[in-house]
This record gives C-alpha cells, sequence and structure tokens, in this order.
C-alpha cells in the first residue's frame, strides 16, 4: 500500500523513523513542499508502487550536513540552496550525479543540453529558478513600492519591515537600495569599504525590522500586519496572493535569483531509490508540472513551453515566474561562486551586527 508522510524536523536535524524500504525526501514545506508533493512524490508512487516519507525543515543542508558527519543518514534525497549544494559537494558531503541519468528533452535533447546553464553540478541537479523579492500588503499604501530603494524609506512607505536572518540577498539588496548597478553589486562586495556600505544601509532600518528564518513566516508576518513589507521568496508571496486571496503583491525590482535543486547525501541507504527519483523528478514535463502549484521557473529549457495553467484553472504562470521578462528589469543572479568563499566570514559579521545595540 502507498503512503505519504509528512514530517517536520527541527533546523538540528532531529531524528526520525522510516521503514527502511522508503524513500526519504528533505524540503522546505509550505506551498513549496507542496508544490514537489503534488508534481513529483505523488506521481513517482503511483508509477512504481514506492513509498515515499516528506519531511520538511527550515533549511535542509543544516541537518543534512550534520547527518553526513555523523554517519547517520536518514534522508535519501534532500533539495537546497544552490551555493549550499556547491560547498556541501566540495566538503565531500553528497554523492556525485552523473549526468548520463537525466532524462533528455521530449525532442530528444540531452539533458546537459537542455538545462539551464551551470544548473547541473557535480552533486546537484536544479529543479527551479527562484527569486528572494519584495513582498508587501497592498492596503498599506496608497502609491505602490516600485524600486529596491523604496523598501529602504521609512518616511514615504512607513510600517515594518521583514527580512531573513542572514547575510545573503540581504547585503545585495542593501547595496542596490543604496545605487550600485546590479552588474557592480558583488564586485563591491568583495571590497571592505562596499561591506561596511551594506551595513550602514541595513543600519538604516534595523530597528524596524523583524528577522524570519523559514520561507512559510514572510507571508504570515504580512498576513498578521507585522510588517507592511518583507523580502520573501516569490513563491510564497504568489501562494498567498493568489491562492489565498490576500491583499499582496510583488516588487520585482531588485529581486535576486537563484537556482535550487536535488542534492543525494553521501551514505543515503537508499542510493539507488535516491537516483531513480531524481531523475523523474527532474524531466521536463515534471519541473513544468511543478510550476502549476507554484510560480518558480522550471530549470530546463523544454519545460518553458509545457508551462501551463496555476491549479485554479485559470491563471496563466508564465508573468508571475521570476525570469518573465518585464520581472528581469534589475534583476540580480546570485553569485554562488561569491557565498561559496564568503558565506561563514559574512555571516559572522552579520551576527556580530544583529547583536549589537
Amino acid at each position: 500500500m502507498k503512503k505519504i508522510l509528512v514530517l517536520t524536523t527541527a533546523l538540528t536535524g532531529a531524528g526520525f523513523a522510516a521503514q527502511a524500504q522508503d524513500l526519504t525526501v528533505m524540503s522546505w514545506g509550505g506551498a513549496y513542499g507542496e508544490s514537489q508533493l503534488e508534481a513529483y512524490i505523488k506521481p513517482f508512487m503511483a508509477e512504481t508502487g514506492k513509498n515515499v516519507v516528506a519531511v520538511d525543515a527550515d533549511n535542509p543542508a543544516t541537518p543534512v550536513k550534520a547527518m553526513v558527519e555523523a554517519n547517520n543518514v536518514t534522508v535519501d534525497v534532500a533539495d537546497v540552496e544552490f551555493a549550499d549544494g556547491v560547498r556541501m559537494c566540495d566538503e565531500g558531503l553528497l554523492e556525485e550525479i552523473d549526468p548520463a541519468m537525466l532524462a533528455p528533452a521530449p525532442d530528444g535533447t540531452a539533458a546537459m543540453d537542455d538545462f539551464l546553464p551551470g544548473s547541473v553540478t557535480d552533486c546537484l541537479v536544479s529543479t527551479i529558478v527562484y527569486s528572494t523579492a519584495i513582498g508587501y500588503d497592498t492596503t498599506k499604501f496608497p502609491e505602490a513600492p516600485t524600486k529596491i530603494a523604496d523598501f529602504f524609506d521609512l518616511d514615504k512607505f512607513p510600517g515594518k519591515r521583514g527580512m531573513r536572518k542572514g547575510a545573503k540577498v540581504n547585503l545585495e539588496m542593501a547595496l542596490m537600495a543604496d545605487g550600485v548597478a546590479p552588474a557592480d553589486v558583488y564586485a563591491t562586495l568583495e571590497t571592505p569599504e562596499g561591506v561596511d556600505r551594506a551595513f550602514a544601509k541595513l543600519d538604516t532600518i534595523k530597528a524596524d525590522t523583524l528577522w524570519w528564518e523559514a520561507g512559510a513566516q514572510p507571508p504570515q508576518l504580512l498576513a498578521d500586519g507585522e510588517v507592511a513589507m518583507t523580502t520573501a521568496y516569490n513563491g510564497r508571496i504568489f501562494a498567498a496572493a493568489v491562492g489565498e486571496g490576500k491583499p499582496f503583491a510583488i516588487m520585482w525590482d531588485g529581486q535576486v535569483l537563484e537556482y535550487e535543486g536535488y542534492v543525494i547525501p553521501k551514505g543515503t541507504p537508499n542510493l539507488e531509490l535516491a537516483k531513480e527519483f531524481l531523475a523523474y523528478a527532474t524531466t521536463s514535463q515534471k519541473l513544468a508540472d511543478q510550476a502549476s502549484w507554484i510560480s518558480y521557473g522550471p530549470a530546463r529549457k523544454s519545460s518553458g513551453a509545457l508551462v501551463g495553467m496555476y491549479k485554479d484553472g485559470k491563471t496563466p504562470m508564465g508573468p508571475h515566474m521570476p525570469t518573465a521578462a518585464e520581472n528581469l528589469t534589475g534583476a540580480l543572479p546570485s553569485s554562488y561562486e561569491f557565498w561559496v568563499d564568503k558565506d561563514s566570514e559574512l555571516n559572522e559579521r552579520f551576527n556580530a551586527w544583529l547583536a549589537a545595540n
């Protein structure tokens, strides 16, 4: 009998039980987790007869790293941020993935020619292109914010702000709001003066900012009226606005684009089944199917033409993608090379900055 078991683990990766023959897939929960459940997991079980255990974490990279280092791996496939996947691969925490196992496009194009440039690495296969953008409550502002600088303008756009608790994206947005062109952001952050400049800009809203750690929190902060504007994963704001009818909108200027994808932790007890699931989930059609549930762009070129309507059957998904042409003005592709190199250093400084009065 096929079954789906969805569990939630603490960020530290509290243990959970699964039968040995089950495939355990860890992701982020919420609307994003639901999109994977509907597009990948349920169809995989229906077609293969295999059981899948879906588990959630605020950031799957953290418990996966702990499991591998403790030689107690209970997750077979995990969804992680691109930079985390590259870093964990470099640290020997992930299984290498043979591109030959990935399915070709419907027209026969080889997978590695069909995936977006750079989206498949030695240990990670991207599934989506998502962005961290600005979500806001349309009832709070007579005039809608249009520029990333507006997020930092508490006089013209009063109200509390929400930001993810960490250096990544916040530093980039701070510099863009301070007048740095997207193309110059990472060169600026490579300098001590550039980092100082970013933190100085963050200083201007620090006292009015609530810090979130899980992707489900920003739309909840907006719904509860705790913030008027917040950084958020674009798909979470879409799900709340279109799926739940909340008065929310996305400001795309200054959005930070990033790949997200699946990895296989080193030492998984179900390696062959994990590979089978990963290959299944990353076919052109399955990636397009996920886009019917949440507004993240598929990581394969051939999936674009297969993307249709939202699950409501009436909302075209194309215009809501972060990669839609009209949404890309002022966008910044995240530099995974920069964050693989600077993550520890800048987060250490961020935490010290956050703790200071």
